[in-house]
């Protein structure tokens, strides 16, 4: 089994429903995951509809492929990059792909992906179709990922939560509590303790789109510590390698 680092990615980006200055965060994102062999834009680069992203595209060496908008009302974008993705797939050089798109025209691509035995990681909007999200391995909601200039985002996106939820607001949460009460049981051992990267894999497997920045919070550990819900412990395995969080239910405390 090949590990997340070292992992071989292919990058496929929808500019046509993509922001450019996301860029940046979108490839640091991608990092977490593996190494991105391939970067590819697709678009008509003819037009002025994608000229912001002519920095970006030169900076990260991301390759643009041009697609002739052929007909009007129709996204022939989508098309290229689906061939352009069966055919990286049957070269077997890959083992995931990161689909850069908010449309729900990719969810069969990324079904077709995973039948393959490949990982898929989406990123998209909060608007992104659930049949799309659902589609993918892991979701990113891209007002996640960072970029220079906030200020500057339109007033139609949806902004990330500057300030953490309250203790209140996430124990108003049913559907998060129960997700992660689930995935710690499962996990646990049985003193009750669970290994939070397992925690959070559990999760993901049931909710590709989970993920602690939606609440406020950077990591998994910090948003359980905020429910109060949860004891957590950081063990370290010595030998200077870094602490193992675990986590428990206060009420399995003795």
């Amino acid at each position: 089994m090949v590990s997340e680092n070292a992992a071989k990615l292919a990058v496929l980006i929808d500019a046509d429903n993509t922001r450019p200055r996301i860029t940046d965060g979108l490839l640091a994102e991608v990092a977490k995951y593996g190494t991105a062999h391939v970067k590819r834009a697709y678009g008509d680069w003819t037009g002025t509809s994608l000229k912001g992203w002519k920095d970006h595209l030169l900076a990260q060496s991301i390759q643009p492929i041009q697609q002739f908008a052929y007909t009007v009302g129709k996204n022939a974008t989508d098309a290229a990059m689906v061939i352009d993705a069966m055919d990286l797939l049957y070269t077997g050089r890959f083992d995931g792909f990161c689909i850069v798109s908010s449309d729900s025209d990719f969810t069969r691509l990324a079904a077709r992906i995973r039948e393959s035995g490949l990982t898929v990681y989406g990123f998209g909007e909060r608007k992104t179709p659930k049949p799309f999200v659902s589609a993918c391995d892991k979701f990113v909601y891209i007002e996640n990922l960072p970029y220079a200039d906030r200020a500057a985002a339109p007033a139609d996106e949806t902004p990330v939560p500057t300030e953490p939820s309250s203790a209140a607001a996430l124990m108003a949460d049913p559907g998060l509590l129960n997700q992660l009460r689930n995935a710690v049981e499962a996990a646990s051992d049985e003193d009750g303790w669970a290994n939070l990267a397992n925690v959070g894999y559990i999760v993901i497997k049931q909710r590709p789109d989970f993920d602690s920045r939606n609440y406020g919070y950077p990591k998994l550990s910090e948003l359980m510590a905020a429910i109060e819900l949860f004891e957590l412990d950081r063990r370290s395995p010595g030998d200077g390698k870094p602490g193992v969080v675990y986590a428990r239910e206060r009420r399995r405390q003795p």
